[in-house]
Protein backbone atom coordinates (compact mmCIF):
# COMPACT_ATOMS: atom_id res chain seq x y z
CA UNK A 1 0.00 0.00 0.00
CA UNK A 2 1.20 3.64 -0.94
CA UNK A 3 1.85 5.93 1.75
CA UNK A 4 -0.92 8.09 2.04
CA UNK A 5 1.08 11.32 0.93
CA UNK A 6 1.54 9.58 -2.25
CA UNK A 7 -1.60 8.81 -3.22
CA UNK A 8 -2.50 12.49 -2.25
CA UNK A 9 0.44 13.71 -4.52
CA UNK A 10 -1.41 11.60 -7.28
CA UNK A 11 -4.77 13.44 -7.22
CA UNK A 12 -2.41 17.04 -7.50
CA UNK A 13 -0.60 15.60 -9.91
CA UNK A 14 -3.95 14.55 -12.04
CA UNK A 15 -5.48 17.84 -11.34
CA UNK A 16 -2.43 20.04 -12.06
CA UNK A 17 -2.41 18.16 -15.39
CA UNK A 18 -5.32 19.02 -16.06
CA UNK A 19 -4.88 22.57 -15.31
CA UNK A 20 -1.95 23.39 -18.04
CA UNK A 21 -2.91 20.63 -20.54
CA UNK A 22 -4.46 23.40 -22.09
CA UNK A 23 -1.13 25.53 -22.67
CA UNK A 24 -0.12 23.55 -25.85
CA UNK A 25 -3.33 24.04 -27.80
CA UNK A 26 -3.29 27.54 -28.71
CA UNK A 27 -1.69 26.03 -31.94
CA UNK A 28 -4.02 23.89 -32.69
CA UNK A 29 -7.40 25.94 -31.60
CA UNK A 30 -5.69 29.12 -34.30
CA UNK A 31 -5.66 26.45 -37.27
CA UNK A 32 -9.02 24.55 -36.40
CA UNK A 33 -10.95 27.13 -34.83
CA UNK A 34 -9.75 30.68 -36.43
CA UNK A 35 -8.75 31.64 -32.27
CA UNK A 36 -6.25 34.46 -32.36
CA UNK A 37 -3.64 34.94 -29.52
CA UNK A 38 -6.16 37.25 -27.14
CA UNK A 39 -8.86 35.10 -27.32
CA UNK A 40 -6.63 32.44 -26.49
CA UNK A 41 -4.83 33.71 -23.57
CA UNK A 42 -8.53 35.17 -22.45
CA UNK A 43 -9.54 31.63 -21.98
CA UNK A 44 -6.27 30.51 -20.23
CA UNK A 45 -7.05 33.44 -18.13
CA UNK A 46 -10.77 32.48 -17.55
CA UNK A 47 -9.22 29.42 -15.29
CA UNK A 48 -9.19 32.37 -12.83
CA UNK A 49 -12.50 32.78 -12.72
CA UNK A 50 -13.59 29.04 -11.40
CA UNK A 51 -9.90 28.97 -8.98
CA UNK A 52 -10.07 32.34 -6.61
CA UNK A 53 -13.74 31.43 -5.37
CA UNK A 54 -12.80 27.98 -5.03
CA UNK A 55 -9.99 28.42 -3.34
CA UNK A 56 -11.06 30.35 -0.59
CA UNK A 57 -14.61 29.02 -0.19
CA UNK A 58 -13.83 25.10 -0.57
CA UNK A 59 -9.96 26.28 1.62
CA UNK A 60 -13.03 27.18 4.69
CA UNK A 61 -14.75 24.02 4.22
CA UNK A 62 -11.65 21.67 4.24
CA UNK A 63 -10.76 23.09 7.67
CA UNK A 64 -14.66 22.65 8.92
CA UNK A 65 -15.36 19.03 7.27
CA UNK A 66 -11.91 17.48 6.39
CA UNK A 67 -10.02 17.58 3.43
CA UNK A 68 -11.62 14.27 2.09
CA UNK A 69 -14.66 15.85 1.97
CA UNK A 70 -13.06 18.25 -0.87
CA UNK A 71 -11.12 16.12 -2.62
CA UNK A 72 -13.15 13.85 -3.23
CA UNK A 73 -15.75 15.71 -5.06
CA UNK A 74 -13.11 17.41 -6.85
CA UNK A 75 -12.43 14.85 -8.94
CA UNK A 76 -15.65 14.15 -10.63
CA UNK A 77 -14.92 18.08 -11.39
CA UNK A 78 -12.07 17.68 -13.31
CA UNK A 79 -13.44 15.20 -15.63
CA UNK A 80 -16.39 17.23 -16.49
CA UNK A 81 -13.93 20.20 -17.43
CA UNK A 82 -11.86 17.93 -20.18
CA UNK A 83 -15.35 16.62 -21.14
CA UNK A 84 -16.63 20.44 -21.58
CA UNK A 85 -13.19 20.73 -23.20
CA UNK A 86 -13.81 18.35 -25.82
CA UNK A 87 -17.49 19.63 -26.63
CA UNK A 88 -15.47 22.97 -27.13
CA UNK A 89 -14.29 21.91 -30.80
CA UNK A 90 -17.57 21.94 -32.02
CA UNK A 91 -18.81 25.11 -30.00
CA UNK A 92 -15.60 27.20 -29.44
CA UNK A 93 -17.26 29.03 -26.72
CA UNK A 94 -17.49 26.13 -24.46
CA UNK A 95 -13.53 26.38 -24.57
CA UNK A 96 -14.47 29.18 -21.90
CA UNK A 97 -16.25 26.96 -19.35
CA UNK A 98 -14.41 24.19 -19.82
CA UNK A 99 -11.89 26.50 -18.03
CA UNK A 100 -13.71 27.53 -15.36
CA UNK A 101 -14.40 24.36 -14.11
CA UNK A 102 -10.92 23.81 -14.50
CA UNK A 103 -10.11 26.11 -12.10
CA UNK A 104 -12.95 25.11 -10.15
CA UNK A 105 -11.09 21.67 -9.67
CA UNK A 106 -8.50 23.21 -9.24
CA UNK A 107 -9.40 25.66 -6.34
CA UNK A 108 -11.05 22.41 -4.29
CA UNK A 109 -7.40 21.11 -4.56
CA UNK A 110 -5.07 23.39 -4.37
CA UNK A 111 -5.71 24.70 -0.73
CA UNK A 112 -7.66 21.72 0.74
CA UNK A 113 -4.39 19.56 -0.59
CA UNK A 114 -1.48 21.41 0.62
CA UNK A 115 -2.86 21.89 3.84
CA UNK A 116 -3.47 18.11 3.98
CA UNK A 117 -0.28 16.97 2.30
CA UNK A 118 1.28 18.83 5.18
CA UNK A 119 -0.60 17.00 7.67
CA UNK A 120 -0.12 13.78 6.15
CA UNK A 121 3.81 14.34 6.56
CA UNK A 122 3.89 15.53 10.25
CA UNK A 123 6.58 13.10 10.98
CA UNK A 124 8.73 14.30 7.82
CA UNK A 125 11.12 17.00 8.31
CA UNK A 126 10.18 20.89 8.68
CA UNK A 127 8.51 22.18 5.25
CA UNK A 128 8.14 18.91 3.30
CA UNK A 129 4.46 19.15 3.22
CA UNK A 130 5.21 22.28 1.38
CA UNK A 131 8.21 20.61 -1.11
CA UNK A 132 5.85 17.65 -1.56
CA UNK A 133 2.79 19.33 -2.61
CA UNK A 134 4.67 21.96 -4.92
CA UNK A 135 6.62 19.03 -6.63
CA UNK A 136 3.26 17.03 -6.99
CA UNK A 137 1.42 20.36 -8.69
CA UNK A 138 4.35 21.43 -10.57
CA UNK A 139 5.64 17.83 -11.99
CA UNK A 140 1.64 17.89 -13.04
CA UNK A 141 1.30 21.45 -14.87
CA UNK A 142 4.96 20.32 -16.73
CA UNK A 143 3.71 16.37 -17.92
CA UNK A 144 0.50 18.03 -19.04
CA UNK A 145 1.15 20.46 -20.99
CA UNK A 146 4.06 18.01 -22.63
CA UNK A 147 2.25 15.60 -23.54
CA UNK A 148 -0.72 17.30 -24.46
CA UNK A 149 1.30 19.04 -27.15
CA UNK A 150 3.33 15.84 -27.98
CA UNK A 151 -0.45 13.91 -28.70
CA UNK A 152 -1.82 16.88 -30.19
CA UNK A 153 1.40 17.45 -32.60
CA UNK A 154 1.78 13.77 -34.03
CA UNK A 155 -1.30 11.73 -32.76
CA UNK A 156 -5.00 12.37 -34.81
CA UNK A 157 -7.56 13.94 -32.80
CA UNK A 158 -5.65 16.37 -31.02
CA UNK A 159 -8.71 18.18 -29.78
CA UNK A 160 -9.68 14.93 -28.28
CA UNK A 161 -6.70 12.83 -27.52
CA UNK A 162 -5.29 14.86 -24.74
CA UNK A 163 -8.30 15.49 -22.70
CA UNK A 164 -9.01 11.92 -22.85
CA UNK A 165 -5.53 10.79 -21.33
CA UNK A 166 -6.57 13.61 -18.45
CA UNK A 167 -9.64 11.56 -17.55
CA UNK A 168 -7.96 8.30 -17.69
CA UNK A 169 -5.62 9.80 -15.06
CA UNK A 170 -8.61 11.48 -12.68
CA UNK A 171 -10.65 7.93 -12.65
CA UNK A 172 -6.77 6.53 -11.47
CA UNK A 173 -6.50 9.06 -8.79
CA UNK A 174 -9.62 8.80 -7.54
CA UNK A 175 -9.10 5.17 -6.68
CA UNK A 176 -5.76 5.96 -4.96
CA UNK A 177 -7.05 9.01 -2.99
CA UNK A 178 -10.50 7.74 -2.04
CA UNK A 179 -9.26 6.08 1.72
CA UNK A 180 -6.61 8.61 2.47
CA UNK A 181 -7.22 9.04 6.07
CA UNK A 182 -8.53 12.64 7.35
CA UNK A 183 -5.59 13.32 10.13
CA UNK A 184 -6.42 16.49 11.58
CA UNK A 185 -9.16 17.74 14.02
CA UNK A 186 -11.76 19.89 12.39
CA UNK A 187 -12.63 23.96 13.37
CA UNK A 188 -15.92 23.97 14.79
CA UNK A 189 -17.71 26.43 12.70
CA UNK A 190 -17.49 28.18 9.34
CA UNK A 191 -17.62 31.57 10.35
CA UNK A 192 -15.49 33.70 8.29
CA UNK A 193 -13.20 35.26 11.18
CA UNK A 194 -10.47 37.27 10.02
CA UNK A 195 -7.35 34.88 9.18
CA UNK A 196 -4.56 35.90 11.76
CA UNK A 197 -1.43 34.83 9.22
CA UNK A 198 -3.19 38.13 6.73
CA UNK A 199 -2.47 40.72 9.27
CA UNK A 200 1.40 39.71 9.84
CA UNK A 201 4.05 42.34 7.96
CA UNK A 202 5.59 38.81 6.83
CA UNK A 203 2.61 38.48 4.60
CA UNK A 204 1.86 41.27 3.17
CA UNK A 205 4.92 43.13 2.73
CA UNK A 206 7.24 40.20 2.73
CA UNK A 207 4.69 37.42 0.30
CA UNK A 208 2.09 38.99 -1.20
CA UNK A 209 3.38 41.63 -3.51
CA UNK A 210 5.67 39.52 -5.08
CA UNK A 211 3.05 36.28 -5.10
CA UNK A 212 1.33 37.25 -8.76
CA UNK A 213 4.90 36.86 -10.63
CA UNK A 214 5.00 32.90 -8.91
CA UNK A 215 2.58 31.75 -12.07
CA UNK A 216 3.10 35.55 -13.97
CA UNK A 217 6.66 34.11 -15.01
CA UNK A 218 5.62 30.91 -15.90
CA UNK A 219 2.59 31.64 -17.93
CA UNK A 220 4.43 34.41 -20.17
CA UNK A 221 7.29 31.50 -20.68
CA UNK A 222 4.69 28.95 -22.06
CA UNK A 223 2.04 31.28 -23.32
CA UNK A 224 3.70 34.64 -24.39
CA UNK A 225 6.87 33.32 -25.70
CA UNK A 226 6.65 30.36 -28.30
CA UNK A 227 3.90 31.99 -30.42
CA UNK A 228 6.66 34.32 -31.37
CA UNK A 229 8.27 31.70 -33.09
CA UNK A 230 5.36 29.47 -34.58
CA UNK A 231 6.61 30.42 -38.03
CA UNK A 232 10.07 29.23 -37.83
CA UNK A 233 9.18 26.30 -36.39
CA UNK A 234 5.72 25.61 -37.95
CA UNK A 235 5.38 21.64 -38.40
CA UNK A 236 6.62 21.03 -34.72
CA UNK A 237 5.06 24.52 -33.75
CA UNK A 238 2.91 22.78 -31.28
CA UNK A 239 5.14 20.01 -29.53
CA UNK A 240 7.47 22.95 -29.14
CA UNK A 241 4.80 24.96 -27.24
CA UNK A 242 4.46 21.33 -25.07
CA UNK A 243 8.21 20.96 -24.71
CA UNK A 244 8.68 24.77 -23.18
CA UNK A 245 5.61 24.34 -20.85
CA UNK A 246 7.37 21.58 -19.52
CA UNK A 247 10.89 22.29 -18.97
CA UNK A 248 9.27 25.85 -17.22
CA UNK A 249 7.15 23.91 -14.43
CA UNK A 250 8.87 20.69 -14.36
CA UNK A 251 12.40 22.87 -14.13
CA UNK A 252 9.98 24.58 -11.22
CA UNK A 253 9.46 20.87 -9.36
CA UNK A 254 13.19 20.21 -10.11
CA UNK A 255 14.78 22.76 -7.83
CA UNK A 256 12.68 22.35 -5.03
CA UNK A 257 16.00 20.55 -2.73
CA UNK A 258 17.71 24.49 -3.45
CA UNK A 259 14.50 26.40 -2.47
CA UNK A 260 14.83 24.12 0.49
CA UNK A 261 18.13 24.97 1.49
CA UNK A 262 17.56 28.43 0.80
CA UNK A 263 14.40 28.74 3.13
CA UNK A 264 16.13 27.30 6.08
CA UNK A 265 18.93 29.90 5.95
CA UNK A 266 18.43 32.04 8.91
CA UNK A 267 17.53 34.81 6.24
CA UNK A 268 14.51 32.72 4.91
CA UNK A 269 13.98 35.28 2.08
CA UNK A 270 17.13 34.44 0.38
CA UNK A 271 15.05 32.19 -1.55
CA UNK A 272 12.86 34.84 -2.34
CA UNK A 273 15.35 36.93 -3.33
CA UNK A 274 17.06 34.36 -6.32
CA UNK A 275 13.83 33.44 -7.36
CA UNK A 276 13.11 36.85 -8.73
CA UNK A 277 16.76 37.07 -9.77
CA UNK A 278 16.50 34.24 -11.80
CA UNK A 279 13.18 35.92 -12.80
CA UNK A 280 14.58 38.93 -14.44
CA UNK A 281 17.33 36.77 -15.67
CA UNK A 282 14.40 35.25 -17.51
CA UNK A 283 12.84 38.21 -18.70
CA UNK A 284 16.21 39.30 -19.98
CA UNK A 285 16.34 35.97 -22.05
CA UNK A 286 12.96 36.90 -23.31
CA UNK A 287 13.69 40.23 -24.94
CA UNK A 288 16.23 38.20 -26.86
CA UNK A 289 13.64 36.65 -27.99
CA UNK A 290 11.84 39.44 -29.40
CA UNK A 291 14.75 40.95 -31.05
CA UNK A 292 16.08 37.75 -32.72
CA UNK A 293 14.41 34.84 -34.95
CA UNK A 294 15.21 31.61 -36.49
CA UNK A 295 17.59 29.20 -34.33
CA UNK A 296 18.56 32.26 -31.92
CA UNK A 297 15.10 33.37 -30.83
CA UNK A 298 14.22 29.51 -30.08
CA UNK A 299 17.22 28.92 -27.80
CA UNK A 300 16.47 32.08 -26.14
CA UNK A 301 13.23 30.98 -25.33
CA UNK A 302 14.78 27.49 -23.92
CA UNK A 303 17.01 29.76 -21.47
CA UNK A 304 14.10 31.96 -20.37
CA UNK A 305 12.18 28.49 -19.72
CA UNK A 306 14.47 27.32 -17.84
CA UNK A 307 15.63 30.68 -16.12
CA UNK A 308 11.60 31.82 -15.37
CA UNK A 309 10.74 27.83 -14.52
CA UNK A 310 14.08 28.15 -11.61
CA UNK A 311 12.18 31.40 -10.38
CA UNK A 312 8.36 30.11 -10.58
CA UNK A 313 9.51 26.62 -8.51
CA UNK A 314 11.96 28.67 -6.18
CA UNK A 315 9.42 31.30 -5.71
CA UNK A 316 6.31 28.94 -5.27
CA UNK A 317 8.68 26.39 -2.29
CA UNK A 318 9.67 29.28 -0.54
CA UNK A 319 6.12 31.05 -0.47
CA UNK A 320 4.13 27.72 0.45
CA UNK A 321 7.07 27.03 3.41
CA UNK A 322 6.77 30.37 4.76
CA UNK A 323 2.72 30.55 4.75
CA UNK A 324 2.86 26.97 6.36
CA UNK A 325 5.41 28.65 9.31
CA UNK A 326 2.87 31.73 9.61
CA UNK A 327 -0.46 29.84 9.69
CA UNK A 328 -1.85 28.31 12.84
CA UNK A 329 -3.29 24.53 11.55
CA UNK A 330 -6.54 25.91 11.79
CA UNK A 331 -6.27 28.18 9.35
CA UNK A 332 -4.16 26.30 6.80
CA UNK A 333 -5.98 25.88 4.24
CA UNK A 334 -7.68 29.67 3.99
CA UNK A 335 -4.43 30.97 4.24
CA UNK A 336 -2.69 28.50 1.55
CA UNK A 337 -5.95 29.59 -0.44
CA UNK A 338 -5.72 33.42 -0.48
CA UNK A 339 -1.54 32.72 -1.21
CA UNK A 340 -2.88 30.44 -4.48
CA UNK A 341 -5.12 33.36 -5.12
CA UNK A 342 -2.45 35.54 -5.24
CA UNK A 343 -0.21 33.51 -7.46
CA UNK A 344 -3.05 32.77 -9.73
CA UNK A 345 -3.40 36.84 -9.94
CA UNK A 346 -0.14 36.34 -12.56
CA UNK A 347 -2.07 34.20 -15.09
CA UNK A 348 -3.58 37.90 -15.99
CA UNK A 349 0.15 38.86 -17.22
CA UNK A 350 0.39 37.03 -20.87
CA UNK A 351 -3.25 38.52 -21.60
CA UNK A 352 -1.83 41.99 -20.06
CA UNK A 353 1.56 41.66 -22.63
CA UNK A 354 -0.86 40.89 -25.29
CA UNK A 355 -3.06 44.31 -24.72
CA UNK A 356 0.42 46.36 -24.95
CA UNK A 357 2.62 44.28 -27.22
CA UNK A 358 1.10 45.69 -30.39
CA UNK A 359 1.24 49.39 -29.17
CA UNK A 360 4.76 49.22 -27.59
CA UNK A 361 6.47 45.89 -28.79
CA UNK A 362 7.16 42.72 -26.45
CA UNK A 363 10.44 44.15 -25.26
CA UNK A 364 9.55 46.65 -23.59
CA UNK A 365 6.63 44.43 -22.14
CA UNK A 366 9.63 42.09 -20.78
CA UNK A 367 11.40 44.73 -19.31
CA UNK A 368 8.84 46.55 -17.92
CA UNK A 369 7.70 43.25 -16.43
CA UNK A 370 11.34 42.73 -14.92
CA UNK A 371 11.19 46.08 -13.36
CA UNK A 372 8.08 45.34 -11.73
CA UNK A 373 9.48 42.74 -10.04
CA UNK A 374 12.09 43.98 -8.76
CA UNK A 375 9.43 45.85 -7.28
CA UNK A 376 7.54 43.91 -5.49
CA UNK A 377 10.09 42.47 -3.44
CA UNK A 378 11.88 45.96 -2.61
CA UNK A 379 8.48 47.20 -1.11
CA UNK A 380 8.97 44.31 1.32
CA UNK A 381 13.02 44.78 1.62
CA UNK A 382 12.65 46.26 5.63
CA UNK A 383 10.48 43.37 6.73
CA UNK A 384 12.17 41.01 8.58
CA UNK A 385 11.23 37.47 8.18
CA UNK A 386 10.86 35.87 11.31
CA UNK A 387 7.72 33.64 11.41
CA UNK A 388 6.20 32.36 14.40
CA UNK A 389 5.57 28.83 14.22
CA UNK A 390 2.19 26.61 14.88
CA UNK A 391 1.64 23.39 15.12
Amino acid sequence: MLPPWVRLAAALFAVSWGANQFAPMQLVYREHLGLGNGSFTAMLASYVVGLVPALLYFGRVSDRFGRRAVIRPMIPVGIVSSLVLIAGAAVPDLLYLGRVLAGLASGMAFGAGTAWMKELSSTAPAGAGARRAAVSLSAGFGCGALFAGVIAQWLPAPELLPYLVHIAWMLGALAVVWAVPDVRVRATDLTAAPLSALATPQFRWGIAPWAPWVFGVATVSFATLPPLVSESLRSTSVAFTGLVAALTLITGAVIQPWAKRWSQQDDAAAGIRVGITLGVLGFGAATVVAYTDGALSVAAIVAAAFLLGSCYGILLGSGLASVERLAPADELAQTVAVFYCLIYVGFAVPFVISLLAPHVGYATCFVGAALLMLLSVAVGRKVKDRHPTHT
